[in-house]
């Protein structure tokens, strides 16, 4: 499970409103900038949190693993998408990991504890069998991807996406 979450965490990590459309930094997983005004983006985010209540069910089924949430995190001046591992939900709050230090949010780090703000969810996702649910904005931004992009995520993350 954590190599899947790294892979995944390598390929999207953030999602950031920067000008430049992928940042590649040395030991740390790469980002992908997305405009914060991205029409295709913004609606995996509203479809995303409309179907909240498909993740509390992939929550507590035994056959899914690689539980994640991507959360919406804010400076004066920044904007970053990160995902959280380990979640945990309980009381109707979240919490998990983070999986990967910001590029532009200097207040966390990977592995810091993050109680999560349900209005501040962006996606998420789960895995039953290799299949992804949920996962609305890795499916714009491998959309996006080449041919050649697209065949080397889907044989490095080993995920099913339909």
């Amino acid at each position: 499970m954590r190599s899947f979450i790294l892979i995944v965490t390598i390929l999207f990590c953030l999602a950031s409103c920067k000008d430049s459309n992928k940042i590649e930094r040395e030991g740390e997983p790469t980002i992908y900038n997305v405009e914060s005004e991205d029409p295709k983006m913004n609606a995996a985010i509203l479809e995303a949190n409309e179907t909240l209540d498909e993740f509390n069910k992939g929550l507590s089924n035994v056959n899914a693993d690689s539980h994640s949430l991507k959360v919406k995190f804010s400076n004066s001046k920044d904007i970053e998408h990160m995902w959280i591992g380990e979640i945990k939900y309980k009381d109707g709050n979240y919490s998990g990991i983070l999986n990967s230090d910001p590029e532009y949010i200097t207040e966390y780090k990977a592995g810091d504890k993050i109680d999560i703000e349900t209005s501040k969810i962006s996606d998420w996702m789960y895995l039953i069998n290799g299949k992804l649910y949920g996962g609305y904005t890795i499916r714009v931004l491998r959309d996006r991807m080449s041919e050649e992009e697209r065949k080397a995520f889907d044989e490095e993350s080993g995920m099913l996406i339909d």
